[in-house]
Parts: C-alpha cells; sequence; structure tokens
C-alpha cells in the first residue's frame, strides 16, 4: 500500500502543478466556502485552486486520488443548495478561470466551451454569430456554464425551449482518478453505446469534473413582445396561464410572482416599477416569427377575459429587459427583506400548481413564517422562498420545517423535489420518498463506478 503524504507536502506539489495565483491556502479559503444558500454547512478545505486548462485540473485529481482526498468542484457559487460548498480537508476545484469560448460554428450550430464561462457570456457570443442559446437561469449574469450543465440548470424561457440539458451535445470530463474523458458527439444525432454524457449532466460534480461543453445552438429569434397583467387572486392568474400554455401560440416566458415578491422587488431595486397592490402578475412573451405581437394580443384577450386588472402590452426591448430583470432578482430581494432565506425550486405537474400555492399558504400560516412564491409557471417549477431572520432560532427552526413540508407536499403532488437547483446538501433528506429505495440503491452503485473511493464532492447529491 502506497503511503500517503501529509498535508503540508500535498501543497507543496499542488504548487509544483499550479502558479502562486492559482493556489489559495489558509484563512484565504474563507471566501470560497459556500455558495448562495443559508444554512448549509462548510467546512475547512485544504486548499482552493484554480485551473486553467483540463490538463491542470488532471494533473490536481492524481494528486488528490492517489492520497485519498476529497475534491470539490466549484463554479461561481451562485448555487442555492450547497452544492459547491467546500468540505473540511479538500481541496476545492474552482474553474472559473477556464473561461475561454473556444468556438461558436455557425455551420454546425454549436459553441464549445470552458466551464468557466459565464451563461450570458456564451448567450452574447452566440447572439453575435446570429445564433442563439435558450437557457438562462436567473442568475444567468454570474452562473457559469459548468454548473449549470452539474445541476441541470433553468430559467425563463424553459417553458419553450426546455433545459441546459437539452442542449448539451458533447462534455469533456475529468474522472475521479484523473484521467480525461471525452462523452457525447458534437452531432445532433448519436446513440453508440450509454448516453453518459446525459448522467453527468445534473450530477453536480460527484461522478466527474467537467471541463469542456460543447452546446447546440438555434437560429436566432424574433424580437420578443410580452404583456403583464396583475391579478387579485393567484386563482385567477393560475387559469389564465393555463389557458395560455395549452394555447396554440406557444409562449417563450411564462413567469408568476406573487405580492409579497412584487413588494419585496421593489424595496431592493429603486428602480424597479412592477405593480403593486395586487395578489399576483403574470409576466408572458412570445418570441414567434411574424407573429409575435400577434400572440401577445392573444395572450392579452386571455388575461382579460380572465379578470386581470393591469394589462400591459410591450414591444420595445427596454420594457421587456426591465420587466425580466425584476423578476431575476426573486431571491436576492426576498433574502434582503428578512435576512436569509431558504429557497425551493419544486416542481409539479401544471394541473397541480393550484394545490400547491394552497399548501404553501397552510404551511406559512401554520409555521408563521413568510413564504413568497415566484417562477416558471409554463412548466410547473416554483420557487418558494421561505425568509427567516437568522438571529432568532425559532425562526431558523421553522423555516427548516417548512422547508422540509414543501418538498413533502410538492412530492405527494406528483413533483420533484428539485427542477433546477439541484440536491446539494440541502435535499438529500428528501430523496427516498420521491425515488424509492431501489432508484436511490442504483443511483450509489453509479457514483460508485464512476468514484469508487467516493472522493467527488462527498456527502453532495446521493
Amino acid at each position: 500500500m502506497t503511503e500517503t503524504l501529509s498535508p503540508q507536502t500535498i501543497l507543496d506539489e499542488l504548487a509544483g502543478i499550479l502558479p502562486p495565483a492559482q493556489l489559495v491556502t489558509g484563512q484565504a479559503t474563507d471566501a470560497y466556502l459556500t455558495d448562495q444558500s443559508d444554512g448549509t454547512a462548510a467546512g475547512e478545505p485544504l486548499a482552493v485552486v484554480f485551473p486553467k486548462s483540463t490538463a491542470e485540473v488532471a494533473a490536481v485529481v492524481t494528486l488528490a486520488a492517489a492520497n485519498g482526498i476529497p475534491l470539490v468542484p466549484q463554479g461561481a457559487r451562485t448555487g442555492l443548495a450547497g452544492g459547491a460548498n467546500a468540505i473540511t480537508g479538500a481541496i476545492v476545484v474552482n474553474l472559473t478561470r477556464m473561461n475561454r469560448i473556444v468556438s461558436v460554428d455557425k455551420a454546425d450550430q454549436t459553441a464549445t466551451v470552458e466551464a468557466g464561462v459565464r451563461t450570458y457570456a456564451l448567450a452574447r457570443a452566440a447572439a453575435t454569430a446570429g445564433l442563439f442559446y435558450p437557457p438562462d437561469p436567473g442568475s444567468w449574469k454570474g452562473s457559469t456554464i459548468g454548473g449549470n450543465v452539474a445541476t441541470n440548470a433553468g430559467g425563463m424561457l424553459c417553458v419553450k425551449y426546455g433545459v441546459t440539458g437539452n442542449f448539451v451535445r458533447r462534455l469533456t470530463v475529468v474522472l475521479a482518478d484523473g484521467s480525461i474523458v471525452h462523452t457525447g458527439q458534437r452531432t445532433i444525432k448519436g446513440v453508440a453505446g450509454y448516453n453518459l454524457t446525459a448522467l453527468l449532466v445534473g450530477s453536480e460534480g460527484t461522478l466527474g469534473i467537467i471541463t469542456e461543453i460543447t452546446v447546440g445552438l438555434l437560429p436566432a429569434p424574433a424580437p420578443a413582445s410580452g404583456v403583464s397583467a396583475t391579478f387579485s387572486t393567484t386563482a385567477e392568474a393560475l387559469a389564465a396561464a393555463a389557458l395560455i400554455v395549452t394555447n396554440n401560440r406557444r409562449p417563450s416566458v411564462l413567469e408568476f410572482l406573487d405580492g409579497s415578491c412584487i413588494t419585496a422587488i421593489n424595496a431592493f431595486d429603486p428602480a424597479s416599477t412592477l405593480p403593486e397592490g395586487a395578489a399576483a402578475l403574470l409576466l408572458v412573451q412570445s418570441d414567434a416569427a411574424g407573429q409575435a405581437e400577434d400572440d401577445v394580443a392573444e395572450y392579452a384577450r386571455i388575461l382579460d377575459a380572465g379578470g386581470a386588472g393591469e394589462i400591459v402590452i410591450a414591444h420595445d426591448p427596454a420594457h421587456l429587459d426591465k420587466l425580466m430583470s425584476a423578476r431575476r432578482l426573486l431571491q436576492p430581494a426576498l433574502q434582503a427583506a428578512r435576512g436569509a432565506s431558504l429557497n425551493e425550486d419544486v416542481t409539479v405537474p401544471r394541473s397541480q400548481l393550484q394545490a400547491l400555492l394552497s399548501g404553501l399558504q397552510e404551511i406559512s400560516s401554520e409555521l408563521l413564517i413568510p413564504i413568497s412564491t415566484g417562477g416558471h409557471l409554463g412548466d410547473g417549477n416554483l420557487h418558494p422562498v421561505i425568509g427567516f431572520n437568522p438571529d432568532l432560532p425559532a425562526e431558523v427552526d421553522a423555516a427548516h420545517r417548512a422547508f422540509k413540508r414543501v418538498i413533502q407536499l410538492a412530492v405527494t403532488l406528483g413533483g420533484s423535489a428539485s427542477g433546477e437547483h439541484g440536491i446539494g446538501l440541502l435535499k438529500q433528506a428528501h430523496l427516498d420518498d420521491e425515488l424509492g429505495l431501489a432508484v436511490r440503491e442504483l443511483q450509489r452503485r453509479v457514483k460508485l463506478a464512476f468514484d469508487p473511493a467516493s472522493l467527488l464532492n462527498p456527502g453532495k447529491k446521493l
């Protein structure tokens, strides 16, 4: 049996692999301990490394594997489930400096990027080439493509275009022993062997460290048109939204904010002018070529017939961008309103949305803890945000009890604990009810096939 190296010797070895500017130790690692989730645990890592190439990642992993050192892959830490949190004694592999856009191919309609490229940067590079990368999580200006792939992130446009995984073609991955593999194809079709690419998407760094991604792109959509509408009850808003999403004029955006979300966003951002005083607000857009304005006129008719109060139609990009920017402030605004928050991303069948919202209100009333809800009505993925004062133990306890009950409610309604944020640390305890013991055991066996020593992001996902 090979004798493992001491922590100091490991640090010396890392210093031989990476330049000084790419290696952080001691108290300087404190800036990289957690993602944006409140109340999740983190340990003190041995080091945080910032590789700039797949080869450097592989060298770090090879060293760690030989010495039984856990590894925590990390992007921009915009996650909300603790999936990127540091572990005591681990090497945190922060990929944000792997930020090259390798290529944008107009002929094949693909882009290849390193894992640290920001989502917004990829979207802009595609647009410059006359192409379109649809996945747009709320944190798209900060989040990385590697992080998006790790959690199979969604966003505002999922109702029409789908989630990150729908666009991933090919991955470069460093496995737990330091070897480098490529999964998938650049082509649209390819069924040679098992679909390991799909398995790695959403695996939260527990099966391998993704360093490079090839995504499919689409032709640029038409300029969007949109409409916003207020409602005096959430039931009216849901009913109108249901008619829109089942209409043959498919919206590209169908978003929901309840009254408390609107108030928090306006307080957080003085530039926000969302209409207050309503129980709910719907934001609906179309980007269909040659018919976006007609689509929006039809949406407005449906909203009006459904009892909407204030209806505002917008065709200019500045107005639409202002509305979407306000919607993206949901999580930070609610966190600021209470001091801390637990952020859900439960999904249910669209037919169960009213039952979900009614159940959330009951949980909030019973536990005396505020739950504000916004999210993606079009695909049944809502974001109940449980606000609490972190300095009051009773509120912290109530928030965590509410968090558990919200997940149980969603699963009971035929839904899932997570639609796009991932499981991380926060939601592991709730997976048996959703997946069942047999599936959970299969997943553990898959994990061990990729990572026999369980060194990759241990304690997360599973």
